[in-house]
């Protein structure tokens, strides 16, 4: 089936693209929303910009466009335009994305589907938490943290490439703080920089911290592809 991706740039999103095409699927673009802000309940915020590299590197046309409001219906209305955009353009037949346990986001994907009678794959729905993080490393994904926003989870993950032993810090530290170890409640933010998918991986050449005592992001000014 020909497919869009809702696509982040995040492990989850990538993940999905991931799992989709080792079913058969074609993913024939990906498409993207840049928020005004990281208070969006539905679209990814840190570091959106950088999906373009991501897109490159995975030889896939990207769809995007910005929102300069919170307003999530605004948002949903812009999402389902640039759905259109692509069923014309690409002839998708449906949507994939990476969600794992909000149903936030996947009734109002479906809804969305429906209208534009496009199916809706969910390849990482109710995942194991614990085994997912490991099955991310195992397929050779490699990601950092570009945003954190919980109890336990301090400036020292800000840019951190994860590991095995930082996958067995975060399952001992989600138990003790109660956050989701997948982070999709936006305890944190991740960002891919090298996959199955990618023909070159994506090195970050500059990079700001933002910390403010509990909260923070590590925003990508300058990254490129390893040639």
């Amino acid at each position: 089936m020909k497919l869009a991706s809702l696509f982040s740039g995040g492990k989850d999103s990538t993940y999905a693209i991931y799992k989709a095409k080792q079913e058969g699927h074609s993913i024939e673009c990906l498409v993207s929303i840049f928020p005004q802000s990281e208070e969006s309940y539905l679209l990814h915020y840190p570091n959106i910009s950088a999906t373009s590299l991501q897109a490159t590197a995975m030889k896939i046309p990207q769809i995007q466009s910005r929102v300069d409001t919170t307003d999530p219906q605004i948002e949903l209305e812009q999402l389902q335009n640039l759905l259109e955009k692509a069923k014309k353009n690409f002839g998708i037949e449906g949507i994939v994305h990476g969600g794992l346990f909000s149903d936030y986001q996947r009734t109002r994907f479906e809804t969305i589907g429906n209208n534009l009678n496009l199916k809706v794959l969910s390849p990482l729905w109710h995942i194991d938490q614990k085994n997912y993080l490991k099955e991310l490393l195992d397929s050779k994904f490699k990601f950092i943290i570009t945003s954190v926003t919980s109890a336990g989870l301090d400036e020292s993950w800000l840019g951190r490439e994860i590991t095995r032993d930082d996958v067995e810090q975060l399952i001992l530290l989600s138990e003790k703080y109660g956050f989701n170890l997948t982070f999709e409640g936006g305890e944190a933010e991740t960002f891919v920089v090298n996959c199955p998918l990618f023909y070159a991986p994506i090195r970050i050449v500059k990079a700001n911290k933002i910390w403010d005592g509990y909260r923070g992001r590590f925003e990508i000014t300058e990254a490129a592809l390893v040639q």
